[in-house]
């Protein structure tokens, strides 16, 4: 029996220790990667049908996110309505989420439904129609919310500070304007589809609480034969920086508010610098006791918050400084966080500030990790960038034992605000 009047133990998460669960690895017949994994206490499953379908394949702008929005919106023998309904019926959830290098569709559902909606998403990814009227239906509401989102000052600093990094027509720095919605079309949807939504382009990963008879399900409906097209260009892309590091938008006159963007472009996961660079991003600005939200938002009062973060793009990195403040402020926030900046690269941080960011980092990785949808994403992660899995080992170790010395090295190399673009967009 447990003493519950005693308080129980309490340890740094630094002298925990954890090994990430391993996941089950299947070639299907028609050689789809399928990766599982059974942990768990409830009967409910999630499924990821991965594709590389982003950003960085789409032939024009906007064209990926809209043949992900679309993707629900009817087929060759059912209407929109219909497939909700029959999503609906079994209390699941069925979710498209397209991002920069892939767009990954999503399945969460009661384990024992599975003989039902498997077939249901099958039709969904192999026979999506893109109806005419739904197109129209579409372009005339993302019209109206990127005419709403254009007023705000931190959809603007968002758009034009990947585009400075990146360069306009790269894919991490395109942005869509309201030509881009116009000049969409259905038989441009229905190729794009056509050439990434196939067995050949296609990753799977389930997880919950699952055995090898729903393995065999999901290979019933998804591994028999080679379903889908299959003729994408694989494309190449430079990033072109933009020539300036300085940016000032006037975007409302009679705004109160104004985003300000501090950013540069940034390794990515692949490179040794990586993990370490995470410790001192939190330091920086990355949770709630950094330091930016120390100086900007508790002692000065120019902002609510303010956060640094790492952008780990398969194909290219972006750290990133952002917060809306003040628009008589904005220029000291500036300074403030070119100043925070200085003091990194010049002092050593203390143990004291270090050991609690540690153990952030492990007890947020601990919290992060509790189920098993949770420990698929990390292994998704892990997979979809090409990392080995001792890299989730390798990264916990440097948590553990990374100094003042060395952050202090990483913070002269990576924190010069000479290599930065700032904007600011009021």
């Amino acid at each position: 029996m447990i003493n519950r009047k005693q308080t129980p133990p309490i340890h740094d998460a630094v002298s925990f220790d954890y090994r990430l669960q391993e996941v089950q690895q299947e070639r299907l017949p028609n050689q789809i990667p399928l990766y599982w994994l059974n942990a768990g206490t409830q009967d409910v499953v999630q499924i990821d049908w991965v594709f590389q379908a982003g950003l960085w394949q789409e032939p024009q702008t906007a064209v990926a996110q809209a043949v992900a929005a679309l993707l629900k919106n009817g087929t060759a023998g059912k209407t929109a309505l219909q497939l909700n309904e029959a999503i609906e019926f079994y209390g699941a959830s069925l979710k498209v989420s397209p991002n920069n290098d892939y767009t990954i569709v999503s399945l969460h559902t009661l384990t024992r439904h599975l003989p039902g909606l498997l077939p249901v998403v099958r039709e969904i990814l192999t026979a999506a129609a893109f109806p005419e009227e739904e197109l129209q239906i579409y372009k005339r509401n993302a019209r109206q919310r990127l005419a709403v989102n254009l007023r705000q000052c931190d959809f603007v600093a968002n758009r034009h500070i990947d585009a400075y990094l990146f360069g306009r027509q790269h894919p991490y720095g395109r942005f869509t304007e309201a030509t881009d919605l116009d000049a969409l079309e259905v038989q441009v949807l229905r190729k794009f589809h056509r050439d990434h939504y196939h067995a050949g382009n296609c990753r799977i990963f389930m997880a919950g609480r699952i055995d090898k008879s729903h393995v065999s399900r999901v290979e019933e409906h998804f591994g028999k034969e080679s379903w889908g097209g299959g003729n994408a260009i694989q494309h190449e892309y430079r990033i072109q920086p933009a020539a300036e590091k300085k940016y000032r938008i006037i975007n409302d006159e009679n705004g109160v508010q104004g985003a300000v963007r501090i950013a540069r472009n940034f390794i990515t996961r692949k490179h040794p610098d990586f993990s370490p660079m995470l410790v001192l991003n939190t330091l920086f600005g990355g949770y709630f006791g950094s330091r930016l939200m120390a100086n900007i938002r508790e002692e000065k009062g120019y902002t609510y918050g303010i956060y640094s973060q790492i952008y780990n793009y398969k194909q290219e990195g972006a750290l990133l400084i952002a917060t809306e403040a003040g628009k008589d402020v904005c220029e000291q926030t500036v300074q403030e966080v070119y100043k925070e900046m200085d003091l990194l690269c010049r002092e050593p941080v203390s143990e004291e500030e270090l050991l609690l960011v540690k153990n952030y980092l492990l007890g947020n990785l601990l919290g992060d990790l509790d189920g098993p949808f949770s420990i698929m994403q990390r292994w998704k992660n892990l997979i979809l960038n090409d990392l080995p899995a001792e890299h989730f080992d390798r990264s916990i170790e440097i948590y553990k034992s990374i100094t003042p010395g060395r952050l202090l090295e990483l913070a002269q190399q990576y924190l010069n605000k000479t290599d930065y673009y700032e904007l600011v967009v009021v």
